[in-house]
């Protein structure tokens, strides 16, 4: 009876392949994501710190604006507003974390591209593989801990500072 356990053999990927479809999406879709909280981050803050600013400067000249405890208790909610959505959206630890997994998959592309040390060695692709899936594995088991993690109240935050 003819051996039927024999598999196919598997296809493999080659390197040119492997770096245009996986590494270099994955370092563009870090590389926007990261652009985006950086934008995110920036702009909500430039308005909470502009809006603080211009808490006591408007309080200062209420009694000539007109309706102006209402301007102030605008412009209050609005900071607040912002300063909700950086502790809900945690743009700025998304921008850091996506720019350096960005930076670090070019790090491992180009010490294989040209051939540095560790892949200088007959295993080269196979180690540049696991090294790249192991870092966007590492961001990805980071956001998931991130989003199931309950929010920290104010006092559990300050504590953890200390």
């Amino acid at each position: 009876m003819p051996d039927t356990t024999t598999t196919a053999p598997r296809p493999v990927m080659a390197p040119d392949e492997y770096i245009a479809q996986r590494v270099d999406a994955q370092t563009a879709w870090y590389g926007r994501r990261s652009a985006r909280a950086k934008r995110n981050f920036r702009s909500l803050r430039i308005i909470e710190i502009v809006g603080a600013a211009v808490i006591p400067l408007l309080a200062g000249f209420l009694p000539a604006i007109p309706y102006g405890s209402f301007v102030v208790a605008i412009v209050g909610v609005i900071v607040a507003v912002c300063a909700a959505l950086l502790g809900l959206g945690h743009y700025q630890e998304d921008w850091a974390e996506y720019r350096t997994t960005t930076e670090s998959i070019k790090h491992q592309k180009f010490l294989f591209l040209t051939g540095a040390t560790p892949y200088d060695t007959d295993q080269a692709f196979s180690l540049f593989v696991q090294c790249v899936e192991g870092l966007i594995s590492k961001e990805n088991t980071a956001w998931s801990q991130h989003v199931r993690a309950p929010p920290k109240s104010d006092t559990a935050r300050r504590e953890s500072r200390e």
